[in-house]
């Protein structure tokens, strides 16, 4: 340990972002670097534990505990500490193929289980990983390793996103032939099309590791989605193994009256579209749906229902409401919520922070039910019927019920369903008939990924149902892995 009275020397600190006033006017990311000098303090506080949770990955009460790849946080906090940054950037990818991504998009369950977060505030593991990332491509000592020999091996990736891209990425260092199968015309999965570009930027970081990759010899097919346009029985006779990484893209949705009202749209529909329009054309070809000049309903609290609270906000809407089903999270840790469980606080993430700077108010609404949808006379969406809840157990489990009395109607013309995933779609799955289990995921166990058909691996949504990105790293290097040892025998990958 680098500094042993660093965590009682230095406060937590995190750069400070755009003010939010200023960056909903344009779709750079928000985040800014903090000089070097800072982020050594910062790294100082790290305590180097004798029992470091931070780093454990597991699953407590549903949720992860400590960083599912098993960074060797530690080790790169010291590192910086001693201003090693190279060597922090060794030890960072020896577990993590995209730190540029996670140390942006990823909620950072290894500060939730930070020995110091105990009691005081965890070390900024998210923004010293980035740190070191950014540095590292800033100073070119990032660059394409290709494999020094070739297996003969050739393995197909069905989808882009984190999982498929860090499968991928291990099989072409094991010296395989590797094809990424993407169905969209960029590469990338959620990562290009799901989240926005100013929490991640698409041109500075996604396709520059892209393209990083290609030249190490990964082939990437776009606007190609298998079982549609390219045979699903073809995986089986043009490559030797194959990893499903399709994610779990089957919107959960809400039958409630009226939902067949235009203006209502699933939350990654107006992503995707945004987004794509955005890179296309600067918005320029009108092909998103906008949110200009109405007023919106989020209906749903989680990362995917903030960003389109931040997408939104940048087009211009009106007026904004976000509404939640479950209770206004305490500030502190719940008796039943202790450490190292992730907490679950209270939290004004970057959308929230923007809408309460525009219209003075965070936007969130909780314990509130969604009733009716009633439309103008042109089949449009006008207004939301809605309904306090109270949660109350009955025989043991929690059931919601409504609160007589507290109903409200809502003026919206744009309504978002952001209320997550049901699990894969069906097309490709029932096409090579593999075995799902009982939420319809691919069934596969965590650990040996295989699949009920020789040769074929599942990894990331697609096996577990949605989860965080750091998961989909963790499962497509596992079935990396495993494909490496049906493919050779044996395997060296990790």
């Amino acid at each position: 340990m680098g500094k042993p009275t660093g965590f009682l020397e230095y406060p937590r600190e995190l750069p400070l972002a755009r003010p939010p006033a200023q960056r909903v006017a344009d779709w750079h990311e928000f985040h800014d670097h903090q000089a070097e000098e800072a982020l050594r303090d910062q790294g100082a506080r790290c305590m180097d534990c004798g029992v470091p949770f931070c780093h454990t990955g597991n699953l407590l009460e549903g949720m992860a505990s400590g960083c599912p790849i098993n960074n060797l946080i530690p080790e790169w906090n010291d590192l910086v500490y001693r201003g090693l940054w190279r060597e922090a950037l060794e030890r960072l990818h020896k577990t993590n193929n995209f730190p540029e991504f996670t140390g942006r998009v990823c909620p950072a369950p290894c500060e939730g289980s930070c020995v110091l977060g105990i009691n005081e505030p965890a070390v900024t593991i998210k923004n010293i990983e980035c740190s070191i990332i950014d540095k590292a491509f800033d100073e070119g000592w990032v660059k394409p390793e290709p494999p020094p020999f070739r297996t003969g091996k050739k393995v197909a990736v069905v989808g882009s996103g984190p999982a498929g891209l860090a499968a991928a990425a291990q099989l072409n260092k094991a010296g395989h032939w590797v094809t990424v199968f993407e169905r969209a015309d960029r590469i990338g999965g959620l990562l290009m099309y799901g989240i926005p570009n100013m929490k991640l930027d698409k041109k500075l970081v996604v396709e520059r590791r892209v393209k990083l990759m290609e030249e190490e010899g990964v082939k990437f097919v776009t606007n190609c989605e298998v079982g549609v346009n390219y045979p699903a029985e073809n995986l089986l006779k043009e490559f030797n193994a194959t990893v499903l990484a399709g994610g779990a893209t089957k919107p959960r949705d809400l039958p409630a009256p009226g939902r067949e009202l235009k203006g209502i749209h699933f939350a990654m529909d107006f992503l995707q579209a945004n987004t794509k329009s955005l890179l296309d054309s600067n918005h320029a070809d009108g092909n998103y749906i906008s949110a200009k000049g109405k007023d919106v309903i989020v209906i749903g609290g989680g990362d995917t229902g903030t960003d389109c609270v931040g997408t939104a906000l940048r087009h211009g809407c009106k007026s904004l409401v976000q509404f939640e089903i479950l209770p206004k999270p305490p500030l502190d840790r719940a008796p039943d919520n202790p450490w190292p469980q992730w907490p679950k606080v209270y939290k004004l993430d970057y959308g929230q922070e923007e809408a309460a700077a525009l219209f003075g108010d965070d936007p969130r609404t909780y314990l509130i039910n969604t009733k009716q949808f009633v439309g103008d006379e042109n089949g449009r969406v006008k207004e939301l019927h809605t309904v306090r809840i109270e949660w109350a157990k009955d025989n043991g489990r929690f059931q919601m019920r409504d609160v007589p009395g507290s109903e409200k109607v809502f003026p919206a013309q744009l309504v978002l369903l952001a209320m997550g995933f049901l699990g894969p779609e069906d097309q490709l799955l029932q096409k090579l008939g593999v075995e799902r289990d009982p939420r319809t995921n691919v069934k596969a166990e965590h650990g040996k990924f295989a699949t009920s058909l020789p040769g074929v691996f599942a990894a990331g949504d697609m096996r577990r149902g949605q989860s965080l990105i750091v998961w989909a790293i963790n499962e497509g290097r596992g079935a990396a892995r495993e494909c490496d040892r049906y493919l050779m025998g044996e395997t060296v990958l990790p």
